[in-house]
C-alpha cells in the first residue's frame, strides 16, 4: 500500500498531509508527496506561490513546496510533476488532477489524502482539483476538509 498526498502548500493541503503523516505511521506504509508544479506563470500566481514581480521559476517553486513537505513529513517520498497535456494553453486545475490520478496508478497507491473544500459537492468550482481525483475508483481517497 501506498499513500499519496497532492501538495500545493495551502492550509488545506498542510492539514491533509499531517494527517497522512500519521496514518503512515501507523500503518508504516510508505508516504509520497507530490506537488504539480505548471509551467503557466498565471496558475502559480493563482496558487500564491510568486508574488508580485518575484520572476517565475519552477524549480524554485518546487524546493520552497518540499521544504514545506519536509517540516511535516521528513521521511515522505517528495515527487514533482509538470502536467503534460496543457501545451501552449494555460495549465487548468483538470491538468493537475490529470497529473494526480496518473501519478496515483503509476505508484499504485491504495489512498489519496487530498485538501479540498470542495470535492464531493454535487457543484464543484472549476478551481477544485479534489472531485476529479476523487471520482476515480483505483484507490480510496480521504478528503481533509478542515485545518
Amino acid at each position: 500500500m501506498v499513500i499519496l498526498v497532492p501538495f500545493d502548500g495551502s492550509e488545506l493541503a498542510t492539514a491533509a498531509l499531517r494527517r497522512a503523516t500519521e496514518f503512515a505511521e501507523l500503518t508504516d506504509e510508505p508516504l509520497v508527496v507530490l506537488s504539480v508544479v505548471t509551467d503557466d506563470e498565471r496558475f502559480a500566481r493563482g496558487r500564491g506561490w510568486i508574488d508580485g514581480d518575484e520572476p517565475y521559476d519552477p524549480d524554485a517553486i518546487a524546493e520552497r513546496l518540499e521544504a514545506s513537505v519536509r517540516e511535516v513529513a521528513p521521511d515522505a517520498t517528495f515527487r514533482r510533476e509538470t502536467p503534460t497535456d496543457a501545451g501552449e494553453m494555460a495549465a487548468t486545475p483538470l491538468d493537475v488532477a490529470r497529473t494526480i490520478r496518473q501519478v496515483a496508478h503509476e505508484i499504485d497507491a491504495s489512498i489519496v489524502f487530498v485538501g479540498s473544500e470542495n470535492a464531493g459537492r454535487v457543484s464543484t468550482p472549476i478551481t477544485s482539483v479534489g472531485s476529479p481525483v476523487s471520482e476515480d475508483p483505483g484507490y480510496d481517497v480521504h478528503i481533509v476538509r478542515h485545518t
